[in-house]
């Protein structure tokens, strides 16, 4: 162990030394030179990562050769060119330039237990049960109206007493969750589509139902089963959700100021729902 550590330590003091040492050239494939300051960047991401397991600076070297070699192949291949490469580069890039621009500003985002309290009660965990009717991309609209009318009817059956919400799932529901009544069992709004989850946690009390709904997927009929309380609420869980909710509206204020300020146009007609 001892000595891992001193090789963690050498790496960060070998960064600190002077330009000279850092551009010297320790190794080269074919044009691509390779240099003291490669191998010491690479041995410090890896310490940092498990500094009781960091390689040895010769293992780090060789790594690099190995994946310079790799990287100049596939460039004879013009992989670069590949649509399907260049696409998950420029994910690379997107997500690089989000991480730049809006770092130190996911760093400051913080809130009260007061302000964590009240979004929870805007956006319990809710338990639900469903009965659905599945529709594909692109449905005519005799199909959306004729889904929309079947639920229609086996909500006059639930009401009526002929047979419980349970039993409706069951028999009609197109949902993997129809053997368990339609039961979704407890679930918060990242597990949910939005417009579902608006619509349940809309509802009055427990027993209630709503719809017919429609998301993306199809129609539903949205009965509520189970409400958790505050007190009852998994905190760590509702701090991340809230993080993550500070964190996209900047990113979508960020995305929103970049598509102001570049030359956009567009064909709408082109598109076909």
């Amino acid at each position: 162990m001892k000595t891992q550590f001193f090789r963690v330590v050498a790496a960060g003091v070998l960064l600190s030394l002077n330009g000279s040492l850092a551009a010297t050239e320790v190794a080269r494939v074919n044009d691509r030179v390779i240099t003291v300051e490669d191998v010491n960047s690479k041995l410090l991401e890896a310490s940092r990562g498990n500094p009781m397991a960091a390689p040895s600076r010769k293992q780090v070297l060789d790594d690099l050769i190995k994946r310079e070699a790799a990287v100049q192949e596939a460039r004879k291949m013009k992989l670069d060119q590949d649509p399907q490469v260049v696409d998950r580069m420029n994910n690379v890039l997107y997500y690089a330039l989000i991480e730049k621009k809006l770092g130190p500003d996911f760093d400051k985002i913080s809130f009260t237990e007061s302000e964590t309290k009240g979004w929870y009660e805007k956006n319990p965990e809710i338990r639900t049960s469903h009965i659905f009717i599945s529709l594909p991309q692109g449905v005519s609209s005799d199909e959306e109206a004729k889904a929309e009318k079947r639920l229609g009817e086996i909500l006059s059956e639930i009401k009526s007493g002929k047979r419980s919400f349970a039993e409706a799932a069951q028999q009609y529901s197109e949902d993997p969750s129809a053997p368990m009544g339609g039961d979704l069992d407890y679930r918060m709004k990242d597990r949910l589509d939005p417009a579902f989850f608006k619509a349940a946690v809309k509802l009055g009390k427990v027993g209630d139902i709503a719809g017919p709904v429609r998301t993306p997927f199809g129609y539903h009929l949205v009965r509520l089963t189970g409400k958790r309380s505050w007190l009852e609420a998994d905190r760590a869980r509702v701090k991340r959700l809230i993080l993550e909710e500070k964190r996209q509206d900047l990113v979508t204020r960020f995305l929103n100021d970049l598509r102001q300020k570049a030359k956009v146009s567009t064909n709408e007609k082109a598109l076909k729902d």
